[in-house]
């Protein structure tokens, strides 16, 4: 009997903490999906060469840079991850600087001192407000390239499911926010409680524009089986750069470059 009550004890107590958990989870999972920075000072010295700050409205006010290299050259439509401000993808911006391209990069509600927080609805929003923006400067849809960095790949696959650009260029995309919420978080009930799904690999056979994959096979944080998924499900021209030793923030290195130039010329 004495026996039989501490194993009913334990089991309570487990339950409990379960429980608690799942709470926890529901209640603070936007907490633990984005990680706007603390510091929201955005250091534009690092750059090799000239933006313009602009903001764009959508809730608010959202604080994004545009480089206006070239009327004549297609705009890169820049959704970037989780966490951090614009200026922590200088080194992607003066690379593709050098390119034959013009970009926007915006920063959505929540991020790099924007006000509201973020959520999935609201990303969308927001990406959706950046095209009109850019349409409204004379950048037709036809002329945008959209990329996606990590969270930044469901957010430009959300938009380019409605509009047909130019290309797509995909950086560590996932398959969906419920697929990684199931590996990362197995004995809970996530798909009862998750809010924010990003269902990006069904909104795939809507998209008509080039796309490239580019995924590290070393990625700890999603798994680079999603990017060969996300790839094989396209049905839209598909193109790809794996490279293998890549994390999941990818080398800007020349075989990477290589790839996005040889990209270009499809989407020309």
């Amino acid at each position: 009997m004495k026996i039989g009550s501490i194993v009913l004890n334990s089991f309570l107590i487990l339950l409990i903490v379960y429980i608690s958990v799942v709470v926890f989870l529901f209640f603070y999972q936007r907490k633990l999906l984005y990680h706007p920075s603390e510091n929201n000072y955005l250091d534009e010295t690092q750059l090799n060469h000239t933006i313009e700050k602009i903001f764009i409205q959508s809730n608010d006010k959202l604080v994004s840079w545009y480089f206006k290299k070239n009327p004549k050259f297609k705009t890169i439509l820049f959704f970037h991850g989780n966490a951090g401000k614009l200026d922590n993808r200088v080194y992607k911006l003066n690379e593709l600087s050098k390119l034959e391209l013009n970009y926007l990069i915006v920063a959505y509600r929540g991020f790099s001192g924007n006000a509201g927080k973020p959520t999935e609805s609201g990303l969308y929003e927001d990406a959706n407000f950046a095209k009109i923006w850019l349409n409204k400067n004379g950048v037709k849809d036809k002329d945008i390239i959209i990329y996606g960095e990590s969270l930044g790949t469901a957010v430009g696959i959300d938009l380019a499911s409605r509009y047909n650009f130019s290309g797509i260029i995909l950086e560590s995309p996932f398959t969906s926010m419920l697929d990684l919420a199931q590996k990362y978080y197995p004995i809970f009930p996530v798909k009862l409680i998750l809010k924010d799904r990003y269902e990006s690999r069904k909104k795939l056979n809507d998209i008509k524009s080039p796309v490239l994959v580019m995924h590290g096979k070393k990625d700890k944080i999603v798994p680079f089986y999603m990017g060969e998924q996300i790839l094989e499900a396209l049905s839209s021209p598909k193109f790809s750069y794996f490279n293998d030793n890549d994390d999941h923030m990818m080398e800007y290195n020349e075989d990477l470059l290589g790839s996005i130039k040889n990209f270009l010329v499809q989407v020309n």
